[in-house]
């Protein structure tokens, strides 16, 4: 390369993928800048990948394994438990692949590695080089009725994986790694500010969605007029797929180079090749032009000009045409003298050439071409501002419109807010009125400390009765009775001892109350619920395999001489004794006293298990809130559903029915005493009595 400027090319892939395409570029005298457009990073959930790989060692192997990209393969191979098998071929895209596979230790011949050749005359490494590859090798039916696993990233093409699925495979396809958009750092797009500035550079895109988020990175932190830069300066990609993206972002200078970083190099090198032959090209016949129309103004012209020949001309521009390629190479041209013409008579004057009026329209036409395209170029750039101009308005409206509707929404929440403050003030004045209430009754009460002692007690009585009724708590209502008797401990008088008299009684009744187990027998009846799903139906019961069974026959000679009958008569007996033994051990006779059980279809069965659950739901809730006949009655409906419907020989069914009766028998312990005799005591003192 020759030029004034070093070249920047700027990589657009993953951070440490692109050591050996750097070298390259390097020894082709181009600075390169990394600007990665695509992180990788491991999947949120690598269960998947471990489970897809554990299988290539079990007994359902795969037939295939096809890996998309060398990050699949490097990302997939860093969860393998042992060793690749030998015995499963692997299938990959491009040479990056085969490359990474062989530093993971898998490379022909001791691997079966099928990928896309590259030494075809036209070289694709795409999805459609490499089904044409694997079809090459399994042949047109090959995979059909075989699994396939396809490694792969988030998201990607499903052109492979449908192609494989209708030859008739079985394709599994598995995640490996996924796919973010970094952010670049600052000092990095100060470097692309700059490029886009004035300097010389190309991009390398090597993936469609690099493309993509390349144009949204763009909108966001580029002006308009770098934008329009970016997309005027040269691209190169390796594949079509990609140059076809890229077009349609708009970019419009591309080079589609093929796989591998050797084209990707020779491309950037033959493409700024090419520009700087254009250049110097364009330079020297711009240089020419401007020699020959000089040389023309300074040559002295006769008063009597002679006529060339007709062929003159033609010789003339082939002698121009000649010196023009023989002067290419070096397209330095020495400036010509100002011109010193004499003066002519306007009769004397030679006319103009043919040659230069259509250099003067050539001139005329380009002018008026670069006119037309900065005109147009123009308009553009005022449509866009008219757009974006036209969005801000919106986006303002927008915000207006925002701002009003909070208004008025914050003007509503004022008139709440004062209503609400009235209403508080209302509810204020109430407090305080209550307040007044209470503090006057607290000071009646404190009047006198033993109505005072009496009232409290008569409260702590009343909230342990209740709870003593609603919860069975024997020790709670003990320690409330404990408690008002110590608080009155401490006054004096006789209606007093009376009260203490009557919470001794209550206290002595609650000690001899035999405690019930409320909460044992609540998971005894949430047990039985529990297994009523898994109880066999009287219809379910399982019938043994019936197997022809008798009696070992006896030495029927030693019968005969005991009872004197003929031989031939005892024999006779045991044969008709032990067929009639085989075929009564070849019936199973069962009673079912209910026929609706035999009756009951697995839909029916199933109403039956949930009314069952039902009826001991119902009795635990019952049993909780100490209602006994409602829960004696759903205990023996439960009872008597298990014993009609449910299979009476089975374990399960017996230890169900057995938990039941067991919470039975257990509730007679139920009834709880009352505090009816503290309670009259403390109502008649009140009373004055």
């Amino acid at each position: 390369m020759t030029s004034a400027r070093r070249v920047t090319i700027v990589v657009t892939r993953p951070i440490g993928q692109s050591a050996t395409l750097l070298a390259l570029l390097a020894d082709a005298g181009f600075d390169t800048l990394e600007f990665p457009l695509i992180d990788i990073a491991p999947v949120t959930d690598e269960a998947p990948l471990r489970a897809a790989l554990d299988e290539l060692y079990g007994p359902r192997k795969y037939a295939l394994v096809v890996f998309v990209s060398p990050n699949a393969v490097d990302h997939a191979f860093g969860k393998l438990a042992a060793p690749w098998p030998a015995d499963v071929p692997v299938a990959v895209v491009g040479p990056g692949s085969v490359a990474a596979l062989a530093r993971q230790g898998v490379a022909a011949p001791a691997h079966r590695v099928i990928s896309p050749s590259a030494e075809s005359a036209d070289p694709r490494f795409d999805s459609e080089a490499l089904y044409a590859a694997i079809e090459s090798q399994f042949g047109t039916n090959g995979l059909e009725g075989k699994r396939v696993l396809i490694v792969r990233g988030d998201g990607g093409r499903e052109w492979l994986a449908e192609r494989m699925t209708e030859a008739g495979a079985t394709v599994e396809k598995v995640a490996a790694y996924r796919r973010i958009v970094p952010e670049p750092s600052m000092q990095k797009w100060e470097r692309i500010h700059a490029l886009l500035a004035d300097e010389p550079h190309a991009w390398l895109l090597t993936s469609s969605e690099g493309v993509r988020n390349l144009d949204e990175l763009a909108r966001e932190h580029l002006s308009p007029d770098e934008t329009a830069r970016l997309k005027r300066a040269p691209l190169v990609s390796p594949h079509p797929r990609i140059a076809e993206a890229a077009r349609k972002a708009g970019f419009d200078r591309i080079t589609v180079s093929g796989a591998g970083d050797e084209r990707i190099a020779e491309s950037l090198r033959t493409v700024f090749a090419s520009e700087a032959q254009h250049n110097a090209d364009a330079t020297h016949s711009a240089t020419t032009t401007q020699t020959k129309t000089s040389n023309a103004e300074s040559t002295p012209t006769d008063s009597k000009p002679a006529r060339a020949p007709a062929h003159q001309p033609a010789q003339s521009r082939m002698t121009d045409s000649n010196d023009s390629k023989k002067a290419s190479p070096q397209p330095t041209v020495t400036q010509p003298l100002p011109p010193n013409t004499p003066f002519t008579p306007y009769e004397a004057q030679p006319k103009k050439s043919s040659a230069g009026t259509a250099l003067l329209w050539l001139v005329i036409v380009i002018l008026a071409v670069a006119a037309g395209g900065g005109g147009f170029l123009l308009n553009r750039k005022f449509d866009r501002t008219d757009q974006q101009i036209a969005q801000r308005l919106q986006a303002n409206d927008a915000q207006t419109a925002d701002l009003r509707a909070k208004a008025d929404q914050a003007a509503s929440s004022t008139g709440a807010l004062n209503t609400q403050i009235i209403q508080l003030q209302g509810k204020l004045n109430d407090a305080e009125a209550h307040s007044q209430a209470l503090q006057q009754q607290y000071q009646d009460l404190a009047s006198n400390r033993d109505d005072w002692t009496i009232a409290e007690v008569g409260q702590i009585l009343s909230s342990a009765s209740q709870q003593l009724q609603l919860t069975g708590n024997v020790q709670l209502a003990l320690f409330a009775l404990q408690s008002a008797d110590t608080r009155l401990a401490a006054a004096t008088g006789p209606q007093i001892v009376a009260i203490r008299k009557a919470i001794a009684q209550d206290i002595d009744k609650l000690n001899a109350t035999p405690s019930t187990d409320l909460t044992g027998l609540a998971i005894k009846l949430d047990t039985a619920i529990g297994q009523v799903d898994n109880l066999p139906l009287a219809g379910e019961a399982p019938i043994e395999r019936a197997s022809a069974k008798a009696a070992a026959p006896g030495d029927s000679a030693s019968i005969a001489a005991a009872t004197g009958q003929p031989r031939w008569k005892v024999l006779w007996q045991q044969f008709v004794s032990g067929v009639g033994q085989q075929l009564s051990s070849l019936v199973s006779v069962r009673r079912i006293d209910n026929a609706d059980a035999m009756l009951t279809s697995p839909d029916q069965g199933y109403f039956v298990r949930e009314n069952v659950k039902l009826r001991l739901l119902s009795a635990r809730l019952s049993l909780l809130s100490r209602s006994e006949p409602t829960l004696k009655s759903d205990l023996r409906a439960a009872d008597a559903a298990l014993g009609r419907y449910f299979d009476p020989s089975s374990k399960k069914v017996a230890s169900v029915r057995d938990l039941v009766k067991q919470v039975d028998q257990a509730s007679l312990a139920v009834a709880v005493p009352n505090l009816n005799d503290s309670l009259a005591a403390v109502h008649q003192f009140k009373r004055g009595g």
